[in-house]
């Protein structure tokens, strides 16, 4: 697979193979609207508008395949009737697009009982096309996948922190590219030949984030994650450059 092809789609937190027509997207949280309404917030019809907004990119790409790599539903380890009944429905429109690959995420338990028999579903240490690797990022990637050329992950919901002189800080989705520390690397992996990583924004706006330059990465790979040199990008395409010299630029402005 060529990786050159591999894009973000501007605007969108949601990945595209051009070459192959897949579709990758992560951190749906079908369900979150549950959790939020007994914290006082509610979010009126919010599912829907998400996977309506889903669909719509679908039909502009026009993917052969989707992967959802994780986190597809919110709630565990218990799910309600609505959020059962939301994630069925959202899998079998998505199902009649293309082949569908389901990576499960720490939010996924039974997600089996849910999905569609002709919807794959792979061990939650991730899958492999051809030289690329695909995990949802709550565990350790098999060793196949981290010999693999690039890996592309999900589950930390990066987003980069702005904060401004009269200190008003705002937060901001962003993709991450980067690699491993590679003595850490050597010590976990000593096969791995140091893949480039690819971290997905999540698909739901209202799940949160973890901000690049304030705190780290979760999940057991962001303990050799080389994040200083990580290069971060905005949605619309904008590159903010590498993490260490924003944050070095950043204190400058305060």
């Amino acid at each position: 697979m060529d990786i050159s092809q591999i894009q973000p789609i501007i605007g969108e937190p949601v990945l595209f193979l051009k070459n192959e027509k897949i579709l990758v997207v992560a951190d749906l949280h079908i369900g979150i609207d549950s959790e939020l309404k007994n914290y006082g917030i509610s979010q009126t019809d919010h599912t829907q508008k998400m996977i309506k907004h889903f669909l719509l990119i679908c039909e502009k790409q026009k993917p052969k395949e989707i992967i959802l790599l994780g986190d597809i539903k919110h709630n565990i380890p218990n799910t309600s009737y609505h959020e059962r009944k939301d994630v069925k429905k959202f899998l079998e429109q998505i199902k009649n697009i293309g082949s569908i690959h389901i990576v499960p995420g720490n939010h996924d338990g039974f997600i089996e009982k849910l999905a569609p028999s002709d919807i794959k579903i792979h061990s939650s240490e991730g899958f492999i096309i051809e030289n690329v690797g695909f995990v949802h990022g709550h565990r350790w990637p098999s060793d196949k996948i981290m010999s693999c050329k690039q890996i592309i992950m999900a589950h930390t919901h990066p987003c980069i922190l702005f904060n401004d002189r009269l200190n008003h800080k705002t937060y901001e989705a962003c993709w991450i590219k980067t690699n491993f520390l590679q003595k850490k690397l050597k010590e976990k992996y000593p096969n791995s030949k140091n893949p480039l990583v690819l971290i997905i924004p999540a698909f739901n706006q209202v799940c949160g984030g973890i901000s690049i330059n304030e705190d780290k990465v979760i999940g057991p790979l962001g303990k050799i994650l080389d994040l200083q040199k990580a290069e971060i990008y905005l949605l619309d395409g904008t590159n903010i450059g590498s993490n260490e010299k924003f944050k070095k630029n950043q204190v400058k402005l305060i």
